[in-house]
């Protein structure tokens, strides 16, 4: 099996799984319909109940845009008994859905990673080669292609997660334990959940949401009651147990962070993001003990050595402390209160800030240093390809 268990940064205590499915199935399709999707209505332009969409409307609709992947994977093995022990086969599979006429197949790069050979079935079970175009560890996304000609593509409709709200009704589409073009329906448990990547990034702004997904759904899409995808499905918690099926907390990446990288992952360019290069701990009111000079913002816990925030004059704190029943911290180092003129209302805002820059830009950040405001100008970088935090 190529499923793997990884921590789940900012959520709930326990495993999450990313969802790609070492097994093909038992080949017959099974249909799940559990509710139907009522839509919510909202001044904002989201879906409205008059759209009458149920979750059968979406599935008829767009159900045969969502795709089957299946990667053959091929890892060199080597024994201390046998130099010769040649190359071990495996297989992944996963969900996917066309996103252009053109051709091109949004899914997780957990799907395709070290894959030589990749291939896609419609829902006509017509099954053909695909290329893997570009790929993103660090939001663990990819795009496929396929040769359009002869093939019928479905695509579906890509939304806007920045509207989403908690209660919104959600559809999942994909292919899980091998099952293939299988419906679950639920809604938005949380917002702004952040996950960690195979890679050991992190991702930010992810949709939560108690649609069943399962080992075989990475890749597929989050719907909104309107048909149009909100989330790509990446991960799902385990609760710990070390098991790899649905216990009803499943996380998408958000189609924005997709958006973000399509024109970089169609041309078949590594995604540059923005480094400042700082891991930092958001005040709120749960460091209301320490009585810090400010009541929001970022405390910094440690500054890379080498990076745009040690070049800056960024200080780190250098005392350690612990709050009762909670994690260490380290006291008395800048708290970041703006960048580029924004108030900073929490760690993980500082890093959607950061990678809203692109490499090279100067930006001023204002911090609290010692009680007193202080504004420093930083030139960002380029993130490593190690990337994993700040």
């Amino acid at each position: 099996m190529l499923v793997a268990a990884l921590l789940g940064g900012g959520v709930a205590a326990g495993l999450t799984a990313v969802l790609s499915d070492g097994g093909g199935g038992d080949g017959h399709t099974t249909t799940v319909i559990r509710q139907p999707a009522v839509a919510a209505g909202s001044a904002s332009g989201r879906a409205s109940v008059a759209e009458g969409l149920t979750a059968a409307d979406i599935y008829k609709k767009y159900a045969p845009g969502v795709v089957f992947i299946r990667s053959e994977i091929v890892e060199q093995v080597n024994s201390p008994f046998d130099f010769n022990a040649g190359a071990q086969r495996s297989e992944a599979t996963g969900s996917g859905f066309v996103i252009d006429k053109s051709g091109n197949i949004l899914t997780n790069n957990h799907v395709v990673e070290g894959a030589r050979s990749v291939t896609v079935t419609f829902a006509d079970n017509h099954t053909v080669k695909a290329d893997v175009v570009g790929k993103d560890p660090s939001t663990d996304l990819a795009l496929l292609s396929v040769d359009p000609e002869g093939v019928l593509l479905t695509p579906l409709p890509l939304g806007s997660s920045k509207d989403v709200q908690v209660g919104d009704p959600t559809i999942a589409i994909g292919n899980p334990f091998g099952l293939d073009r299988t419906l679950t329906t639920g809604v938005v448990s949380a917002l702004q959940r952040r996950i960690t990547a195979p890679n050991g990034a992190g991702i930010s702004d992810v949709i939560q949401t108690d649609a069943a997904i399962n080992p075989g759904n990475s890749g597929g899409p989050l719907i909104d009651a309107a048909g149009r995808v909100i989330g790509v499905n990446s991960q799902i918690e385990t609760g710990g147990s070390g098991g790899n099926g649905n216990v009803g907390i499943g996380f998408a990446v958000p189609i924005d962070t997709a958006r973000q990288i399509l024109s970089s992952l169609k041309k078949g360019e590594a995604v540059r993001r923005a480094y400042f290069g700082l891991s930092s701990l958001t005040i709120d009111g749960s460091l209301a003990a320490l009585d810090l000079p400010v009541k929001k913002g970022a405390l910094v816990q440690e500054v890379k050595p080498g990076s745009p925030a040690e070049a800056a004059g960024i200080k780190a704190g250098e005392l350690p402390a612990q709050l009762q029943g909670g994690d260490p911290i380290v006291l008395g180092g800048d708290i970041i209160t703006k960048f580029d003129g924004r108030p900073v209302t929490s760690g993980p805002h500082l890093s959607q800030l950061v990678t809203s820059h692109e490499p090279g830009d100067k930006v001023q950040v204002q911090v609290v240093r010692k009680g007193e405001k202080k504004t420093v100008t930083v030139t960002l970088g380029q993130q490593p390809a190690n990337f994993q935090t700040g």
